[in-house]
């Protein structure tokens, strides 16, 4: 319409009548009076549909004196001064603008004699009735007594029904020829079309001044790396971010987010939609609020409504269709049209509680119902404990988290910016019903985790999560009255507790005495200021390492690429030990005096060490993926391993029901596992009370060769693949305690479906590491096979 109205300012037709049917507040909203756009606009509203004629009827009082009529979803740049002048000459009652077309089967072909007199109309016609490759534009000059023979207040079409009429009555009706472009935009491919034709300048239309034919809105940033060919039309305040491509005849709206590796051809891309990492849109269309999630692909002559999320390595095939406001979970793959539902299994939780993109399916709104379902599944008057890890977007996330919770009639107890186990550590002293806490990804900080904890400071149960999430998906939220809403009260001072307490536990003036020397990571924003006061008290000599890397706080993978940097300062400045964690505290790595690093699986053979030897005949427990090397540590002292599922709320289960029968004394492996900070003072405290170095420590541990693989499983192969696999191993050598594991000679596999992402991972343990590989490529082909078997 913004080009109708140019098209007519630009023949000095400023006075326009808008007849409107379908949502007219929309038009009305966008155009107001017109005075934007040079012109006088006047809006007809039809209350029932009234066709073509019946429209331009409805308009009567408006049209005076002779007049012409556009539709509003045609482009074109035809000279209608041209077409004026032809109706005036011709003295005509009627003038319908002609274009030839190559393919004239799906327009209404007009036949004209010599003198251009119209003489038959075919409507849509067959080849073998297609006589003229002369084609109704639906551009119509008319005079204004036409509008008498149109009944008024019901269905009347001009090709259909008006201007046959005027043809059996031989009144003057003629066809103006005219060259230019003219698109009729009334299907998918057209409307693809029309936009691919404006950036290689077929239309005469007045677009934004390009540079190298890129044409990019106010506002907007584009990485240095990213790689843009043209023709492109950019909106304003996009973000294109780096080793981004954006190829020829791709059309971005504004406010349009392009994530790193992203890649967009030939598509067009509405406002305020999201791109994620190394996602790949292919001739698509793709509505507005729409989120793409990392890794997806939309191939050629897909579409996808308003406000559609697509999961990560999700796939939407060509000419695929799918509705506004969907949802399909990631990895799946859409081979029809989405219509009806979502394409999800409404999984809400996942490891660490309840994932999303921040601001896009993280967002204020969600987080809300979400604190309102999870108030709702307690008592009305409790009290639960709410934190972040200091970064803009989970304070944000926390506040709506809390909002929805107050609404519930349940208390917040704020204790401000922390880390994870700073909360678990305060939850049972405060006797709270649970806890929220909100953190960044360890390895996507754009990813936002909502962490919920139960009155012990362990994670929830699933069967505490399934009351949540089906009260969150039924909206089933308790609304209290006025009085009755929860209040909000901050806690100060927590962390100084959380560092008093775990002073007390270890051998303060031992550590002093000892004079360690550390080399400490920095990236992560709390946790300097944090773990700053505990070196200081225990008179460690902490120097400080920065990953060399250009981001000011890299994500945990990125920082783990780093640690051999690590390792050759520790060796370099003689220091003991050096410690890198992630943001939150939660995973942790340590390099020993002679530059081993130290890590998982190895770091959990390193605590049961830790375990035994100071309680003799203590219990662990251990995921089904830990090595077969704590059995023997534990023999060695007389202790026992109990094998437990891979998820965290299981083996933390396990270890506070042995922490609380006494069978793990001082180093408590709870604080051990899941507390970073906890786990280096405490072996900082070992190491001082038996005067060893790591470096010793780490020698006397039996070896361990472990090999991991994840590989790519669409959600509905899953259980084919746990059936054959499980049909193809011998009965006694398959254990089923979490995943599928098989016990073989040289060593074992264990082939775990992931309960978050469409993937299985592959673990295995071996004689030596070439048997562990072998182990872990054998199954991740077999895994394959069963796949592509599925798919033939």
């Amino acid at each position: 319409m913004d080009y109708a109205l140019d098209l007519l300012k630009k023949h000095r037709i400023t006075e326009i009548g808008v007849t409107l049917q379908y949502l007219p507040e929309t038009i009305m909203e966008h155009f107001g009076d017109g005075a934007e756009c040079g012109v006088n606009l006047s809006y007809f509203i039809e209350e029932v549909p009234l066709g073509t004629a019946g429209s331009v009827k409805n308009a009567e009082d408006f049209l005076d004196e002779p007049f012409i009529v556009v539709s509003g979803d045609a482009l074109t740049d035809f000279d209608l001064s041209r077409a004026i002048q032809y109706h005036r000459e011709k003295k005509a009652m009627v003038t319908i603008v002609l274009t030839t077309v190559q393919t004239p089967l799906e327009y209404g072909v007009v036949i004209t004699g010599e003198d251009g007199s119209i003489r038959r109309f075919l409507e849509k016609p067959s080849w073998g009735e297609v006589f003229s490759d002369r084609v109704n534009t639906g551009i119509y000059i008319l005079e204004p007594e036409v509008l008498r023979l149109v009944p008024a207040g019901r269905m009347f079409d001009f090709s259909k029904d008006l201007f046959p009429m005027l043809l059996a009555e031989g009144a003057p009706m003629y066809g103006c020829v005219l060259s230019g472009y003219w698109c009729d935009i009334g299907n998918l491919q057209q409307y693809r079309q029309a936009h691919y034709d404006l950036l290689a300048g077929r239309v005469a239309v007045e677009l934004p001044p390009a540079e190298q034919d890129i044409r990019t809105g106010a506002g907007t940033s584009i990485s240095p790396t990213a790689r843009l060919e043209g023709p492109v039309i950019i909106g304003e305040q996009c973000v294109i971010g780096p080793e981004a491509v954006i190829e020829p005849f791709t059309v971005i709206g504004d406010r349009v987010v392009v994530e790193e590796g992203a890649t967009i051809k030939r598509s067009v891309v509405w406002d305020n939609t999201f791109v994620g990492r190394k996602a790949a849109l292919r001739g698509a269309l793709v509505g507005k609020q729409v989120v793409v999630g990392s890794n997806a692909s939309v191939y050629e002559g897909a579409v996808i409504g308003d406000g559609t999320t697509l999961g990560e390595r999700s796939v939407v095939k060509p000419e695929v269709k799918v509705w506004p406001h969907k949802t399909v979970e990631k990895g799946v793959t859409l081979h029809a049209s989405m219509v009806w539902g979502t394409c999800t299994g409404k999984t809400l939780f996942g490891r660490d509680g309840v994932p999303g993109l921040a601001n896009l399916e993280m967002t204020p709104e969600f987080a809300a119902r979400l604190g309102a379902a999870y108030g709702a599944s307690l008592s009305q008057g409790s009290r639960v404990v709410v934190s972040s890890d200091g970064s803009a977007s989970c304070r944000m996330v926390k506040s709506a988290l809390m909002a929805g919770v107050q609404s519930a009639g349940v208390s917040c107890l704020d204790l401000g910016d922390l880390v994870t186990p700073v909360h678990r550590f305060i939850l049972p002293a405060l006797e709270a019903k649970g806890g929220l806490h909100v953190k960044r990804d360890a390895r996507n900080r754009d990813k936002i985790w909502v962490h919920f904890l139960d009155p012990a400071g362990m994670d929830i149960t699933p069967g505490a999560a399934r009351k949540v999430e089906n009260l969150f998906w039924r909206e089933d939220f308790r609304r209290v009255k006025e009085a009755e809403v929860g209040a909000s009260e901050v806690l100060p001072h927590v962390a100084d507790a959380y560092r008093d307490n775990l002073l007390a536990q270890v051998d303060v003036e031992a550590i002093q005495a000892r004079g360690f020397r550390l080399v400490v990571d920095r990236h992560a924003p709390f946790l300097p200021e944090m773990v700053g006061l505990l070196w200081d008290t225990l008179q460690c000599r902490v120097e400080d390492f920065l990953v060399p890397i250009g981001e000011t706080e890299p994500n945990f993978d990125a920082m783990k690429e780093m640690v051999s940097h690590l390792a050759r300062e520790v060796v370099q400045r003689e220091a003991d030990l050096g410690v890198m964690m992630d943001h939150n505290a939660e995973q942790l790595i340590l390099v020993d005096d002679q530059g081993r690093i130290v890590q998982e699986p190895f770091l959990t053979i390193l605590i049961s060490r830790l375990i035994f030897e100071a309680n003799s005949g203590g219990v662990m427990a251990v995921p089904v993926t830990a090595s077969r090397a704590v059995e023997q540590v534990a023999e060695q002292y007389g202790g026992r391993i109990i094998r437990t599922k891979t998820a965290p709320y299981a083996m933390m289960e396990a270890a506070v029901r042995e922490e609380v029968r006494g069978s793990q004394g001082k180093y408590a492996q709870l604080g051990l596992q899941f507390d970073a900070i906890q786990a280096v003072v405490k072996l900082l405290d070992f190491l001082a009370a038996r005067g060893l170095f790591l470096s010793e420590l780490v020698s006397s541990l039996p070896e361990a060769y472990t090999g991991s693989q994840d590989t790519e499983c669409p959600w509905e192969a899953k259980g084919k693949v746990m059936r054959t696999l499980i049909e193809s191993e011998p009965p006694d050598r398959v254990e089923l305690l979490d995943g599928i594991k098989v016990h073989r000679e040289n060593g074992w596999a264990l082939v775990l479906p992931d309960a978050d992402e469409p993937l299985y991972r592959v673990f295995s343990e071996g004689f030596s590491q070439e048997i562990a590989d072998e182990l872990t490529n054998l199954y991740v082909e077999k895994i394959k096979s069963i796949i592509e078997d599925k798919e033939k």
